[in-house]
């Protein structure tokens, strides 16, 4: 029975991760440029620091989204993350890094309950009203993402931020094979966030002059 299992949860990861590859395709953009525009960005947030030290996937995430606001090809930052507790809070902190980075303050919104990428992306459309949005993330976070976005009905494509040392690789490699694994399983059960709340605007920048 042990190798039956094995071998079913071996399939169905295998599975999870041919269809969340296939969500993806076509939808994923390298160069800012690139990207079709858009009213909102939404940032997926991770922790700043990472057993001491600064975490690279953090840092590149806002800077392509830094990126993207810069050549107006978004009007607003939506900035997705954990804020569970008080000395915990990766919106604020994403939002005061995007600022030095000189994106306006008033244009960067905060939403606290993004807990999971499967609340975030769902929030997004059912709390902060949107319908068409561009992802913020290292590719194999936005293919995720792309497939929890296509089975909510959203319509997004992704923006690849840097990915991080090779030495983080194999870690998060690993991981994500789990992450993709339980992404259809919330698909397939219909999960939605933890929280929802009240509708909120996305602050966004005025439409550039032609």
């Amino acid at each position: 029975m042990a190798v039956v299992a094995a071998l079913a949860g071996g399939a169905f990861l295998a599975f999870a991760e041919w269809r969340v590859a296939r969500a993806a395709e076509g939808r994923v953009y390298d160069s800012a440029e690139a990207v079709p525009a858009h009213d909102v960005a939404l940032v997926f947030g991770t922790t700043h620091r990472w057993h001491g030290q600064l975490n690279p996937f953090y840092e590149a995430r806002l800077d392509a989204a830094a990126e993207l606001f810069r050549r107006q090809r978004v009007r607003g930052l939506l900035v997705s993350g954990d804020n569970e507790h008080r000395s915990y809070n990766e919106p604020v902190a994403m939002r005061n890094d995007l600022a030095a980075r000189g994106v306006p303050a008033e244009f960067i919104t905060c939403d606290y309950a993004g807990l999971r990428t499967l609340d975030s992306v769902q929030r997004a459309q059912r709390v902060f009203g949107q319908r068409r949005v561009v992802f913020v993330s290292q590719r194999f976070h936005l293919e995720r993402a792309l497939y929890l976005a296509q089975a909510s009905g959203l319509d997004a494509v992704g923006f690849v931020a840097a990915e991080a040392p090779p030495r983080w690789a194999w870690r998060v490699r690993a991981r994500e094979v789990l992450a993709r694994g339980m992404a259809v399983l919330d698909v397939w059960l219909g999960r939605g966030p933890r929280f929802l709340g009240p509708s909120e605007p996305v602050a966004l920048a005025p439409v550039p002059p032609t």
